[in-house]
């Protein structure tokens, strides 16, 4: 065994010095110390050997693997150090090049700039406010006081007994209202926070809210606005109807529905088979809320509409789940 063992390194040692390339070292190495090499073969023999040597023998063995594993790694950095055995590097210019990825837009914002363009081209003004609201702005000048039973409608995120995370972008309405006289023509864009959570909805999402107040504003006027609007977004045939509503801060309120994109009116399970889809919210501006903002009820009257633009998203793009919106999914966002 001993013989054997002696013999095998002289000649591992002496193959290794005829190595002259980097890729042929990983495969001596596996030849000899792999798990199939040939000293790990031998070594499993030592418990052949009679009790008495297998100890010395051992010992050598293992001696014998430390050599050989020093020596490779001293020719590995021969090897490498004198540049042999490196390949040459080839570039084909002739290849295509790696097209790099880009970002997109996300149909969020991709909306929300579509909403903003169609109603600045309509004379409003885009105005934008805090996130984190008081309670009085959010809820007490706009027609809801403390007990109010529509406050239930909003499931609120309450920071502190007067601070909240604003359920609606409506508190921007009455913060402009306060430092600017009529006439006043506003739409405000951000992000709003409810306790809610389902397929249809989403703890925080995006509203649009808008605000009109002047002399003689009337019903009419909030119609023909909102029309206009609709036809733009959604296509100059889409059908449009106003249903009778309630919202504390306006009155006389109106839903608006559109028919349906997804079945053209004829009755689908998006549409609950009514052929119609709730899209947003409207009405007259309470006096009450004028009140709160020192406008003169006799002199101004005005309008204001809401609405979701995740829901607008989903309608204009066919997505059957808001919170897809939220993923982050690659594969969902390039098709924007």
């Amino acid at each position: 065994m001993k013989e054997q063992l002696l013999t095998l390194k002289n000649k591992a040692l002496d193959e290794l010095q005829k190595i002259k390339d980097v890729t042929d070292i990983e495969s001596f190495k596996v030849a000899y110390l792999g798990k199939k090499g040939q000293l790990t073969a031998l070594m499993k023999q030592i418990g052949k050997s009679p009790p008495d040597i297998r100890p010395e023998i051992g010992r050598l063995a293992n001696t014998i693997k430390a050599t050989i594993s020093k020596a490779i790694e001293e020719k590995r950095s021969e090897i490498i150090a004198s540049g042999a055995g490196k390949k040459e590097e080839i570039i084909d210019i002739t290849l295509p090049g790696r097209k790099p990825l880009r970002g997109h837009v996300h149909p969020v914002n991709t909306v929300i700039r579509e909403v903003c363009s169609i109603f600045s081209h309509m004379g409003f003004n885009v105005i934008t406010g805090p996130d984190v609201e008081l309670d009085y702005y959010n809820f007490e000048a706009l027609n809801l006081p403390k007990d109010h039973p529509a406050r239930d409608m909003q499931d609120t995120f309450y920071v502190s007994s007067n601070v909240v995370l604003r359920t609606h972008t409506s508190p921007i309405q009455v913060r402009v209202m306060e430092k600017t006289p009529p006439p006043v023509s506003i739409i405000a864009p951000g992000s709003v926070y409810r306790r809610d959570s389902d397929v249809s909805h989403t703890p925080m999402f995006h509203q649009v809210e808008g605000l009109l107040v002047d002399n003689d504003v009337t019903f009419g006027d909030l119609k023909g606005i909102l029309t206009a609007f609709i036809h733009q977004m959604f296509g100059s045939g889409t059908k449009i109807r106003f249903r009778p509503s309630f919202f504390p801060f306006t009155e006389p309120s109106a839903e608006v529905d559109i028919q349906c994109v997804m079945c053209k009116g004829k009755g689908c399970r998006i549409c609950s088979h009514t052929g119609w889809l709730e899209i947003l919210g409207s009405g007259m501006v309470d006096p009450e809320v004028f009140r709160s903002v020192d406008y003169d009820t006799e002199l101004y009257s005005g309008f204001a509409f809401g609405m979701g633009i995740e829901r607008i998203a989903m309608l204009k793009y066919g997505i059957d789940d808001i919170q897809l919106f939220f993923k982050n999914d690659i594969m969902f966002l390039t098709q924007f």
